[in-house]
Protein backbone atom coordinates (compact mmCIF):
# COMPACT_ATOMS: atom_id res chain seq x y z
CA UNK A 1 0.00 0.00 0.00
CA UNK A 2 1.09 3.79 -0.42
CA UNK A 3 0.20 5.67 2.17
CA UNK A 4 0.27 9.47 3.89
CA UNK A 5 -0.10 9.72 7.39
CA UNK A 6 -1.35 12.95 8.59
CA UNK A 7 -2.19 14.53 12.02
CA UNK A 8 -1.17 17.46 14.51
CA UNK A 9 1.45 17.25 16.52
CA UNK A 10 1.08 14.90 19.42
CA UNK A 11 -1.12 12.81 17.39
CA UNK A 12 1.53 9.97 17.47
CA UNK A 13 2.09 9.94 14.06
CA UNK A 14 5.78 8.90 15.07
CA UNK A 15 5.01 6.15 16.81
CA UNK A 16 2.48 4.79 14.46
CA UNK A 17 4.02 5.42 11.31
CA UNK A 18 7.00 2.60 12.48
CA UNK A 19 4.26 0.43 13.69
CA UNK A 20 2.12 0.48 10.63
CA UNK A 21 4.87 0.71 8.38
CA UNK A 22 6.49 -2.60 9.70
CA UNK A 23 2.97 -4.65 9.59
CA UNK A 24 2.14 -3.40 6.06
CA UNK A 25 5.68 -4.41 5.14
CA UNK A 26 6.74 -0.95 3.94
CA UNK A 27 9.12 1.69 3.82
CA UNK A 28 8.49 4.11 6.70
CA UNK A 29 9.92 7.32 5.10
CA UNK A 30 9.84 10.52 7.16
CA UNK A 31 10.75 13.96 6.38
CA UNK A 32 13.16 14.18 9.30
CA UNK A 33 14.63 10.84 8.12
CA UNK A 34 14.91 12.22 4.60
CA UNK A 35 17.19 15.46 5.52
CA UNK A 36 19.52 13.15 7.78
CA UNK A 37 19.98 10.55 5.62
CA UNK A 38 21.33 12.86 2.74
CA UNK A 39 22.95 15.39 5.10
CA UNK A 40 24.88 12.33 6.68
CA UNK A 41 25.56 11.47 2.86
CA UNK A 42 26.60 14.65 1.63
CA UNK A 43 24.49 13.91 -1.12
CA UNK A 44 24.05 17.19 -3.89
CA UNK A 45 20.42 17.98 -1.94
CA UNK A 46 21.75 17.27 1.39
CA UNK A 47 24.49 20.12 1.02
CA UNK A 48 21.84 22.22 -0.50
CA UNK A 49 19.33 21.27 2.32
CA UNK A 50 22.21 21.73 5.17
CA UNK A 51 23.07 25.60 3.74
CA UNK A 52 19.15 26.20 4.47
CA UNK A 53 19.41 24.97 7.72
CA UNK A 54 22.36 26.60 8.64
CA UNK A 55 21.35 30.15 7.71
CA UNK A 56 18.08 29.56 9.81
CA UNK A 57 15.72 28.92 6.56
CA UNK A 58 13.01 26.62 5.83
CA UNK A 59 14.17 24.29 3.36
CA UNK A 60 12.27 25.17 0.07
CA UNK A 61 9.41 22.37 -1.57
CA UNK A 62 11.61 21.53 -4.59
CA UNK A 63 14.08 20.26 -2.12
CA UNK A 64 12.10 18.44 -0.01
CA UNK A 65 9.63 17.15 -2.59
CA UNK A 66 13.68 15.88 -4.67
CA UNK A 67 14.24 14.18 -1.77
CA UNK A 68 11.38 12.30 -1.65
CA UNK A 69 11.13 11.54 -5.10
CA UNK A 70 15.13 10.14 -4.73
CA UNK A 71 13.88 7.72 -2.01
CA UNK A 72 10.49 6.30 -3.37
CA UNK A 73 12.44 5.01 -6.34
CA UNK A 74 14.34 2.40 -4.15
CA UNK A 75 13.55 -0.95 -4.19
CA UNK A 76 12.08 -1.26 -0.93
CA UNK A 77 9.28 1.75 -1.84
CA UNK A 78 8.40 -0.61 -5.29
CA UNK A 79 5.68 -2.17 -3.53
CA UNK A 80 4.23 0.89 -1.17
CA UNK A 81 5.60 3.02 1.51
CA UNK A 82 4.24 5.15 4.05
CA UNK A 83 4.74 8.70 4.63
CA UNK A 84 5.09 10.64 7.50
CA UNK A 85 5.99 14.26 7.24
CA UNK A 86 5.29 14.69 3.56
CA UNK A 87 3.44 16.54 1.81
CA UNK A 88 3.65 19.55 4.34
CA UNK A 89 1.00 21.55 2.28
CA UNK A 90 -1.15 21.77 -0.69
CA UNK A 91 1.96 22.57 -3.03
CA UNK A 92 3.36 19.45 -1.98
CA UNK A 93 0.48 17.16 -2.11
CA UNK A 94 0.06 18.28 -5.86
CA UNK A 95 3.77 17.40 -6.14
CA UNK A 96 3.59 14.08 -5.06
CA UNK A 97 0.66 13.45 -7.15
CA UNK A 98 2.90 14.82 -10.25
CA UNK A 99 5.77 12.15 -8.87
CA UNK A 100 3.27 9.34 -8.63
CA UNK A 101 1.22 10.04 -12.14
CA UNK A 102 5.11 9.94 -13.77
CA UNK A 103 5.62 6.28 -12.27
CA UNK A 104 2.12 5.27 -13.26
CA UNK A 105 1.14 4.69 -9.58
CA UNK A 106 -1.18 5.85 -6.90
CA UNK A 107 -1.74 6.25 -3.11
CA UNK A 108 -3.87 3.95 -1.70
CA UNK A 109 -5.12 5.81 1.44
CA UNK A 110 -4.61 9.07 3.46
CA UNK A 111 -4.76 8.14 7.21
CA UNK A 112 -5.64 11.09 9.61
CA UNK A 113 -4.93 10.92 12.92
CA UNK A 114 -7.28 13.10 14.88
CA UNK A 115 -6.94 14.05 18.23
CA UNK A 116 -8.66 17.41 20.24
CA UNK A 117 -6.84 19.97 20.43
CA UNK A 118 -6.38 19.90 24.12
CA UNK A 119 -5.65 16.44 24.38
CA UNK A 120 -2.56 16.92 22.18
CA UNK A 121 -1.52 20.39 24.55
CA UNK A 122 -1.74 17.79 27.48
CA UNK A 123 0.58 15.13 25.62
CA UNK A 124 3.31 17.40 24.82
CA UNK A 125 3.19 20.06 27.30
CA UNK A 126 3.20 17.15 29.79
CA UNK A 127 6.71 15.36 28.76
CA UNK A 128 9.85 15.63 30.66
CA UNK A 129 13.05 14.79 29.85
CA UNK A 130 16.70 13.31 30.66
CA UNK A 131 19.10 16.41 30.88
CA UNK A 132 22.14 13.12 30.56
CA UNK A 133 20.15 11.45 28.18
CA UNK A 134 17.21 12.74 25.87
CA UNK A 135 16.29 9.03 25.17
CA UNK A 136 14.92 8.70 28.57
CA UNK A 137 11.40 10.59 28.20
CA UNK A 138 8.53 10.53 31.08
CA UNK A 139 5.19 12.33 30.80
CA UNK A 140 3.74 14.12 33.98
CA UNK A 141 0.60 11.92 33.24
CA UNK A 142 0.96 9.42 31.77
CA UNK A 143 4.23 7.82 32.79
CA UNK A 144 5.22 9.97 35.43
CA UNK A 145 8.65 9.10 37.15
CA UNK A 146 9.20 7.83 40.84
CA UNK A 147 10.66 10.70 42.11
CA UNK A 148 9.35 14.35 40.88
CA UNK A 149 11.68 15.83 38.28
CA UNK A 150 14.17 12.92 38.41
CA UNK A 151 15.31 10.37 35.57
CA UNK A 152 13.68 6.74 36.84
CA UNK A 153 16.75 5.50 34.98
CA UNK A 154 19.88 7.47 35.27
CA UNK A 155 18.74 9.67 38.48
CA UNK A 156 19.46 12.75 35.68
CA UNK A 157 17.17 15.86 35.85
CA UNK A 158 14.28 15.72 34.05
CA UNK A 159 13.09 18.94 32.37
CA UNK A 160 10.81 20.50 29.77
CA UNK A 161 12.26 21.14 26.71
CA UNK A 162 11.15 24.75 25.09
CA UNK A 163 9.89 23.08 22.32
CA UNK A 164 7.31 21.34 24.68
CA UNK A 165 5.67 24.30 26.30
CA UNK A 166 2.54 25.23 26.09
CA UNK A 167 2.82 28.71 23.85
CA UNK A 168 5.14 26.55 21.92
CA UNK A 169 2.87 23.68 21.39
CA UNK A 170 -0.19 26.15 20.37
CA UNK A 171 1.88 27.89 17.83
CA UNK A 172 2.82 24.52 16.41
CA UNK A 173 -1.37 23.66 16.33
CA UNK A 174 -1.60 26.99 14.34
CA UNK A 175 0.65 26.25 11.71
CA UNK A 176 -0.50 22.86 11.76
CA UNK A 177 -3.87 24.32 10.92
CA UNK A 178 -2.67 27.31 8.87
CA UNK A 179 -0.17 24.86 6.29
CA UNK A 180 -0.98 20.62 6.53
CA UNK A 181 -4.59 20.74 7.42
CA UNK A 182 -5.95 21.83 4.32
CA UNK A 183 -4.13 18.59 2.37
CA UNK A 184 -6.75 17.04 4.21
CA UNK A 185 -9.74 18.14 2.26
CA UNK A 186 -7.50 18.07 -1.25
CA UNK A 187 -7.12 14.59 -0.70
CA UNK A 188 -10.85 14.11 0.47
CA UNK A 189 -11.93 15.23 -2.73
CA UNK A 190 -9.94 12.19 -4.28
CA UNK A 191 -11.72 9.67 -1.62
CA UNK A 192 -8.65 8.97 -0.06
CA UNK A 193 -9.20 10.49 3.32
CA UNK A 194 -9.51 7.71 6.54
CA UNK A 195 -9.65 9.37 9.27
CA UNK A 196 -9.27 7.36 13.04
CA UNK A 197 -9.34 8.36 16.45
CA UNK A 198 -5.85 8.56 17.81
CA UNK A 199 -7.21 8.18 21.87
CA UNK A 200 -6.17 5.39 23.65
CA UNK A 201 -3.78 2.71 24.13
CA UNK A 202 -1.00 2.52 21.17
CA UNK A 203 -1.80 -1.02 20.09
CA UNK A 204 -6.03 -0.28 19.85
CA UNK A 205 -4.44 2.94 17.35
CA UNK A 206 -2.39 0.45 15.58
CA UNK A 207 -5.50 -2.02 15.40
CA UNK A 208 -7.85 0.79 14.59
CA UNK A 209 -5.47 1.98 12.13
CA UNK A 210 -5.43 -1.25 10.19
CA UNK A 211 -8.97 -2.25 10.07
CA UNK A 212 -9.50 1.28 8.15
CA UNK A 213 -6.91 0.89 5.68
CA UNK A 214 -8.02 -2.63 5.08
CA UNK A 215 -11.79 -1.30 4.39
CA UNK A 216 -10.34 1.41 2.20
CA UNK A 217 -8.51 -1.22 0.25
CA UNK A 218 -11.06 -4.07 -0.09
CA UNK A 219 -13.46 -1.03 -1.32
CA UNK A 220 -10.76 -0.31 -4.57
Amino acid sequence: MRIVLVGPPGAGKGTQAVRLAEKLRVPHISTGDLFRANISRQTELGKLAKSYMDAGNLVPDEVTIAMAKDRMKQPDAARGFLLDGFPRNVSQAEALDALLQEEGIKLDAVLDLEVPEDEVVKRIAGRRVCRKDSSHVFHVTYSPPKKEGVCDICGGELYQRDDDSEDTVRKRLEVYHTQTEPIIDYYKAQGLVVTISSLGPVDEVTRRALEALKREDATK
